[in-house]
């Protein structure tokens, strides 16, 4: 005997099996687990890094795990938010580590929800320096003569804005910041609302973007320290690097920039699976590489990834370091002794 499928009856086994794979795929979306990545804003380069880093870090992890980017106002409040339970993943770099171990700046009297970050995994180098406008440079030959005007040392609570705090604390230099919006930079430099700004770079090659913007609208000069001061700098434990004057696309007025780097990285809580942590390590080292030939910003670590995670480590040696990091450094046989391995109470 033959049955013929009415309409109805066809119509109703679509749906059962459209809901039957929905509800399987959302049970599949379910059991993966979630990390947040915390970075600074979305114009800023950790963003866009992180970005890119996802589909790496999720096929590190076998699918297990759903990363998703979401950026704060500030690589401090990126971290901040890793250390509230509200991210896993927090931007930061060697000089804001230094603060929040100390207590100081925009750590003074911050008590984490979850626990502090620890070392886990640095990524590229930046450098800081100065540039203003370029019909008022002869006002200026050294750092000194920005000491206590009004400057925009980057959005408050970025690492470079550290660098710079640290920079003038040193030299003994009256930091002034003006917190503009980084889109309006040329016409507060233009109208004087800023007597200068501060620029950077990713590994000596990449301008920060929102800097490409400024350029394409006004010339600016960059503003390297003078002989006395690269030495109080130095004294003062920081590195002056030069840095090529091509990251701009017009002349600024010096041969080579002078810039003092910091070392930034994506760090998380000790509390993170020391597997999940070792996968991302491995993965990233893995695709160093082809990582650079996307993004010049990643040539020092496709060049020595090692290298660059000790270096991130000895800046604050003190801090302790993530289990999963900790085992990749031991198989790669650059684990120091002096160091101290994180724990969920460290």
């Amino acid at each position: 005997m033959k049955f013929k499928l009415g309409t109805t009856t066809f119509v109703a086994a679509t749906l059962a099996a459209a809901f039957t794979a929905s509800a399987i795929q959302s049970a599949d979306a379910q059991e993966r687990k979630s990390i947040r990545w915390a970075t600074s804003s979305v114009d800023s380069y950790g963003y866009k890094i992180a970005a890119s880093m996802v589909k790496i870090a999720e096929e590190a992890l076998g699918g297990e795990y759903t990363i998703t980017v979401n950026p704060y106002p500030s690589t401090t409040a990126s971290m901040k938010a890793a250390m509230d339970g509200t991210g896993e993943i927090g931007y930061t770099a060697d000089v804001g580590m230094t603060q929040l171990y100390a207590g100081e700046g925009g750590f003074k009297g911050y008590n984490p929800g979850k626990g502090k970050l620890v070392h886990s995994w640095y990524a590229y180098p930046m450098e800081s320096f100065m540039a203003v406008a370029a019909d008022k440079a002869s006002q200026y030959k050294c750092l000194k003569d920005l000491s206590g005007k009004p400057t925009f040392f980057t959005p408050a609570g970025f690492m470079n804005w550290l660098n710079f705090q640290r920079m003038y604390k040193a030299l003994g230099y009256d930091f002034k910041h003006v917190q503009i919006d980084p889109k309006t930079q040329s016409d507060a430099l233009r109208g004087g609302t800023i007597a200068g700004s501060v620029a950077y770079t990713t590994a000596g090659a990449s301008l920060a973007p929102y800097w490409k913007e400024t350029e394409v609208r006004m010339d600016v000069t960059v503003i390297n320290p003078c002989p006395d001061e690269v030495e109080k700098l130095k004294a003062a434990g920081m590195t002056v690097s030069d840095v090529s004057p091509k990251v701009f696309g017009k002349d600024v007025g010096v041969k080579n920039i002078q810039g003092v780097p910091i070392l930034f990285g994506y760090n998380m809580r000790a509390d993170m699976p020391e597997d999940v942590v070792y996968r991302l390590v491995s993965a990233f080292n893995k695709n160093s590489a082809a990582l650079a030939k996307a993004e010049p910003g990643f040539g020092p670590m496709a060049k020595d990834f090692v290298a660059m995670q000790v270096a991130g480590i000895n800046a604050n040696p003190e801090i302790p370091v993530h289990a999963g990091l900790a085992k990749f450094l031991k198989e790669q046989k650059a684990w120091n002794d002096k160091w101290k391995i994180a724990t969920s109470g460290s």
